[in-house]
């Protein structure tokens, strides 16, 4: 018998790990390590005064490092980047062995947003720098991005008032009943049994009502400050507790709360040069704003007063209103957005509908459309072929018999999309059954 060398798992083991090395060249988590060294972080140091006096604080270049690393992994909460400081090697390395806590990349991120936009100009310089950006060409889309906020807190001012109206009464009724059933002897010997078997009830409903009171409280700070949310049509659009500046989005699974991300990317190397998050379902009404954003970085870059009057920008039909088109034609850029009609104008299209129509209105043969002939004992198809007796069968609680014909007839009978289907509707059964 065959001997094997001993494995064991448990064993702890003490590795030498040069942390540089897991940084492989090319890699991505090296490219960010590349860019981050490259760019000058003043604007990221303005929030730091302990150079006297004070504890010594984690590099900003470190926390972007890490934090732009995890997100591109979908790491987005500060505990499980904390926790990959940790646990995982690249962002180890990345941390340059540092591993700051949840409060230090929470606060570093919040604290930081307008200095990421420079962060993101100077990147685009590094890749116009490298080539990587041509400006002749751009494409312009968005996707659906899901805030953390629930739709259950979403609702004009109206509707939410309601809302805490019904949450008042709903406590106002659990607070009686509870105080029905402290004053009721009969029920206190029954909930008093019921305590030792099952547990204590009564903190389980003084819990519910102390959770839906908090709630309560929430909407009620809401309601006193809140203003009615306008959106593009010029009437008040719902609006949301938790986070007042998502809005309800249709996505490709239903409707969210969130945001819509648009970006503008570079047909070069695909190299996004502009972007945005807008808590709007309407991703239209923020082209003019895309534009003008598209332009002002493309002046970093280029040092060009009109970057863009050579350029084409395309979009979807998403894009195609007045006032996007106004808006391209005033700052001299040409854009290529077809109107939602194109595919009524469109030949290829008209064909293609076409087929689909004919297709439809095609009948499908069923068991009248084949001739039996008692004879031989056979039938023949609308196509003129014969389908022979092939066996009694049983189909749906029913006995009967089956005739079949020959599979190198049916595979290039041109009828064989509209005859007979199989259980399902989805393949041809090839088989005529007959009770």
């Amino acid at each position: 018998m065959a001997r094997y060398k001993h494995t064991d798992k448990s064993q702890g083991l003490f590795l030498t790990v040069n942390l540089q090395d897991q940084l492989l060249p090319d890699t991505f988590e090296w490219t960010i390590d590349y860019l981050i060294n490259k760019i000058d972080i003043s604007s990221f140091e303005q929030n730091y005064n302990n150079d006297e006096k004070g504890a010594a604080a984690y590099s900003p270049r470190v926390l972007l490092k890490i934090i732009l690393y995890c997100y591109s992994r979908g790491i987005i909460t500060s505990r499980k980047i904390e926790k990959a400081c940790k646990d995982n090697i690249i962002v180890k390395a990345l941390a340059e062995d540092c591993e700051p806590d949840h409060d230090t990349i929470a606060s570093f991120i919040s604290k930081n947003s307008e200095a990421v936009k420079d962060l993101f100009a100077q990147i685009l310089l590094q890749c116009s720098k490298l080539k990587l950006i041509t400006g002749e060409m751009f494409a312009i889309d968005g996707c659906k991005l899901p805030s953390n906020a629930s739709k259950g807190w979403s609702g004009t001012l109206a509707d939410l008032k309601k809302k805490r109206d019904k949450l008042e009464k709903y406590i106002s009724r659990l607070l009686l009943h509870h105080q029905e059933l402290d004053n009721n002897e009969n029920v206190k010997k029954k909930l008093d049994k019921y305590r030792k078997t099952m547990g204590d009830d009564n903190e389980r409903r003084e819990r519910s009502i102390e959770e839906l009171e908090q709630k309560l409280k929430k909407l009620n700070e809401f309601l006193e400050i809140a203003k009615p949310k306008i959106g593009i049509s010029g009437l008040e659009i719902q609006t949301n507790i938790t986070d007042n500046e998502s809005a309800i989005i249709k996505g490709p699974h239903g409707y969210i709360q969130g945001y819509n991300g648009i970006t503008i990317a570079d047909s070069g190397n695909q190299v996004i040069v502009c972007a945005e998050a807008i808590g709007s379902g309407a991703e239209n009404a923020a082209f003019p704003k895309m534009l003008e954003n598209l332009e002002d970085n493309m002046k970093t870059i280029t040092g060009k007063k009109k970057p863009l009057r050579k350029a084409l920008i395309q979009g979807d039909t998403n894009y195609f209103t007045e006032d996007n088109l106004q808006a391209a034609a005033r700052l001299e850029v040409e854009v290529l957005i077809p109107d939602p009609q194109f595919r009524q104008r469109d030949p290829y299209f008209a064909d293609k509908k076409d087929e689909k129509v004919k297709k439809k209105h095609i009948k499908t043969y069923g068991f009248e459309y084949f001739t039996y002939n008692e004879e031989t004992d056979t039938f023949t198809c609308p196509a003129g072929k014969t389908l022979y007796f092939k066996c009694d069968a049983v189909l749906r609680n029913n006995s009967g018999r089956q005739y079949r014909a020959n599979s190198s007839d049916c595979s290039v009978c041109p009828l064989i999309d509209n005859c007979i289907k199989k259980r399902g509707g989805r393949k041809p059964a090839r088989a005529l059954y007959v009770v």
